[in-house]
């Protein structure tokens, strides 16, 4: 965090803008860091590091790096509301893209470029995970991983090379993505930002229009890297290992595609025929919508407000989809609905052979009981807390679809919703007690429920 504030303050130089609130902000980062790494020194290498430890290290590192985060717009004076300015920081580094400006442009570059950063620091949170805390406790790289991913493949023994490379990889696509959207016209800085946003799966542009005044080409060049982004990584790894034996058998990927297929292909069908649109720009509104939600990025280039009231119905219930495990996507995951429906399926044939052994399979591998009930757990927990979150915002005065649609979108991380939080509307006008609300849903839903909702337990603070 300290290097990457004084990163900032290397582009308000750049700008001739006011480096203060980088340098103040990166010297509190680093007086807490230097004040850790002292405690760390107190503490026994033979002391046990238990999933406990895990949970509230992972929920706690994020707080306290969102908190860090939210300075330096309160510093600049930018954001001179404390909770605005933490709203702001919460949804770049959980990647969830929802803003609290009425006007991005008026902000100084070295603070756009801070709040696309953040999406790129939130967004390879999962592999600082495994290249450096992991390595330093010295447990099961599989059970840290989790903490953020539940379903992600166990990659042993090698851990720390693997992770060496996914990270490899996480740049390589933001480099790639930069190249290209410049090949477009778009100049450097604004490329910059948003393949931050877009490998992230972030949805930060600093620009008050997001995507929609670029050209054709820039769009398209997004949409294939939000497409990417939504991936696990580890099919990037098998890739570049040529090991195609293992993408070929992974169901999560051809269930990922094939949705984005069908709903993009609904959508596009739609706007042709009930809104006279060229097929082209049918084909492009609607795939970019789609793959920008799914993915839980949130760039958008269309108001979808303004189609079909079925369209942009669609459009809110693939804010529950989510993209792949082990991608930057948020959401519920791919994998957890691909569970559900093979549950579904099971369900229906016992109906005409009780008696059949029937057993819930993903990549050719038996899920075990285990696995399967706490996939079918998480997601009954999800929507119970959505319809929580509902109701509370409902009770502070805001309207249900807006409500709603503000509690799907933040704890999915996809930024726009329904209502007056669309893809042209903000949160700013929420009450801050509203926005407090979101900013938990962000964090719980960034951090996969569990690990956060298990510091609230009494059994989890027992010895």
């Amino acid at each position: 965090m300290a290097a990457a504030l004084l990163v900032c303050a290397g582009v308000a130089l750049i700008y001739s803008e006011d480096i203060m609130p980088f340098i103040i902000t990166s010297g509190i980062s680093l007086l807490l860091a230097l004040i850790l790494i002292f405690y760390k020194h107190k503490i026994s290498d033979s002391e046990n590091f238990s999933r406990k430890d895990a949970y509230l290290t992972v929920t706690s590192s994020w707080v306290i790096i969102c908190l860090i985060g939210s300075l330096p717009y309160i510093f600049s004076g930018a954001i001179p509301s404390y909770v605005n300015a933490l709203f702001e920081s919460v949804s770049g580094f959980t990647t969830t893209g929802a803003s609290i400006l009425t006007d991005i442009e008026s902000l100084p570059k070295s603070l756009l470029f801070w709040r696309s950063f953040t999406h790129w620091i939130g967004g390879i949170g999962i592999i600082v995970l495994v290249i450096i805390i992991m390595p330093s406790l010295r447990i099961s790289g599989y059970h840290l991983f989790t903490q953020e991913s539940s379903l992600q493949e166990k990659i042993q023994p090698r851990v720390r090379s693997v992770g060496s490379s996914l990270l490899k990889i996480y740049i390589l696509l933001t480099v790639l993505e930069i190249i290209l959207l410049m090949a477009g016209n778009m100049n450097f800085f604004e490329s910059v930002c948003h393949s931050f946003g877009t490998v992230a799966t972030g949805g930060f542009s600093p620009k008050n229009t997001s995507i929609a005044e670029y050209s054709p080409y820039i769009q398209y060049v997004i949409m294939l890297f939000m497409l990417l982004a939504g991936i696990n990584f580890m099919i990037h790894f098998y890739f570049l290992k040529r090991d195609f034996r293992k993408i070929a058998k992974n169901d999560e990927l051809k269930f990922y595609l094939t949705t984005i297929a069908v709903i993009g292909l609904t959508l596009t069908i739609g706007l042709i025929v009930s809104m006279n649109k060229p097929v082209e720009e049918a084909f492009r509104e609607s795939f970019f919508q789609i793959i920008s939600i799914i993915t839980c990025t949130g760039f958008a280039t269309a108001d979808y407000l303004l189609w079909p009231e079925y369209a942009w119905m669609i459009i809110f219930f693939a804010m529950f989809l989510g993209g792949s495990t082990g991608s930057t996507a948020g959401g519920i995951k791919m994998a957890r609905h691909l569970v559900l429906i093979k549950n579904i399926k099971i369900l229906f044939r016992k109906q005409i052979s009780p008696h059949a052994v029937m057993q819930v399979r993903l990549n050719n591998n038996r899920l075990s009981d285990e696995a399967n009930n706490s996939i079918l757990t998480f997601i009954s927990v999800y929507f119970l807390i959505f319809v929580a979150g509902t109701l509370l915002l409902v009770f502070l005065g805001i309207d249900g679809s807006t409500a709603s649609s503000s509690v799907a979108t933040c704890m999915a991380g996809i930024g726009p919703g329904i209502g007056s939080v669309g893809p042209v509307g903000n949160f700013a006008h929420l009450p801050e007690a509203g926005k407090v609300i979101l900013v938990m849903l962000m964090i719980i839903g960034r951090l996969e429920i569990y690990t956060v909702i298990m510091l609230f337990s009494k059994t989890f603070w027992r010895n």
